[in-house]
């Protein structure tokens, strides 16, 4: 599928594919195939078997609905995708995007809905800093080869979602996706993949600066993330105390000043950002819950890449230093980071 799809195409000609069929891409595979749009999952292990058995449940309130999409272990059962969404976390990219190559085409558009900074983030942005080398997103320096910058649509996730059991997602709080071009435009594509989304039932926004969108949210989770690791606190319990308040508060400061550097103005203040923080509630962060349930957690695409660009960009960061130092010592002693 190239940029100039014409309005035409039937959506139900699409090949699209959800990599990572967990609580995010399983949310998003059940409300496109509830939209009567067909959809298949790449999914592993419990999960894929009772998929594949039991159909992807998910319970959305008081309902529960079932869909059957199409469930495989590798991409060669799948072959070249018109639409791939990309749904793991950031450890799982780097050691499956090699396994993932029979989706993906030269034409294929690629969506990944992922926590933190993407691979391609760096690729073509403007000003000295274009398009650096980040250890922390593409540790192998070859994920830009396997899944080209050229081929992605940008996607902010503000949504909550959970798997209750293998092949069960239960849906949470919001219902936000934010998709864009990087470069800004309104492409085809965007609008192709925008109205997919919408279609499903999802709160679409198409953005002209993806990248400040990736940052901001960021921004709230660089700080809130390993904290609550750290402490094993929920949002409210962190932003009640004025010393973490503060602690979250000179971090956001830090990484403001990184996103100026490579052009990126956030559009509220601090403080205003917490306020919306804040009214989560007792909310456990992504973090936390790996953390409790021995999962692996995404330590570099989340915070030490704020690091690292600090380095890149010349701004002293002693609070994300700090903060970074010691959720890593925290993962590494629990055996879920291995970078």
């Amino acid at each position: 599928m190239t940029d100039n799809t014409s309005a035409g195409t039937k959506m139900k000609d699409l090949k699209i594919t959800i990599v990572g069929a967990g609580a995010v891409g399983g949310l998003i595979a059940a409300r496109l195939e509830h939209a009567g749009i067909r959809t298949s999952v790449l999914a592993r292990g419990a999960h894929l078997a009772a998929i594949q058995s039991n159909g992807l449940k998910l319970l959305e309130q008081e309902q529960e609905l079932t869909s059957h999409p199409r469930a495989a272990a590798s991409a060669d059962e799948l072959g070249a995708q018109d639409i791939v969404f990309l749904c793991l976390k950031a450890p799982a990219l780097f050691e499956s995007v090699q396994s993932l190559q029979g989706l993906i085409s030269a034409d294929t558009v690629i969506v990944p809905a992922m926590n933190g900074v993407p691979w391609w983030f760096m690729a073509g942005i403007q000003g000295p800093y274009a398009d650096t080398w980040l250890k922390t997103t593409d540790p192998q320096h070859n994920l830009s080869d396997y899944l080209p910058p050229a081929q992605v649509l940008g996607c902010v996730v503000h949504l909550g979602s959970t798997i209750q059991g293998p092949g069960v997602i239960r849906r949470g709080m919001g219902n936000q996706l934010i998709i864009g071009e990087p470069d800004g435009s309104r492409s085809s594509r965007l609008e192709l993949v925008a109205g997919l989304l919408a279609q499903a039932g999802f709160e679409v926004k198409a953005s002209e600066n993806i990248r400040q969108d990736i940052w901001t949210k960021l921004w709230g989770n660089m700080n809130m993330n390993p904290i609550s690791a750290l402490t094993s606190s929920t949002l409210d319990a962190i932003l009640d105390d004025p010393l973490t308040h503060q602690l979250v508060l000179d971090m956001m400061e830090e990484a403001k000043r990184i996103g100026e550097k490579i052009g990126i103005q956030l559009p509220m203040d601090a403080r205003e950002r917490t306020v919306i923080t804040r009214k989560l509630g007792a909310f456990k962060t992504s973090m936390l819950q790996d953390l409790e349930a021995g999962r692996q957690m995404e330590i570099d695409p989340i915070l030490a890449v704020a690091h690292e660009l600090a380095q890149v960009v010349g701004v002293d960061t002693p609070f994300i230093n700090a903060v970074l130092g010691l959720v890593r010592q925290r993962a590494r002693n629990a055996g879920l980071y291995t970078y």
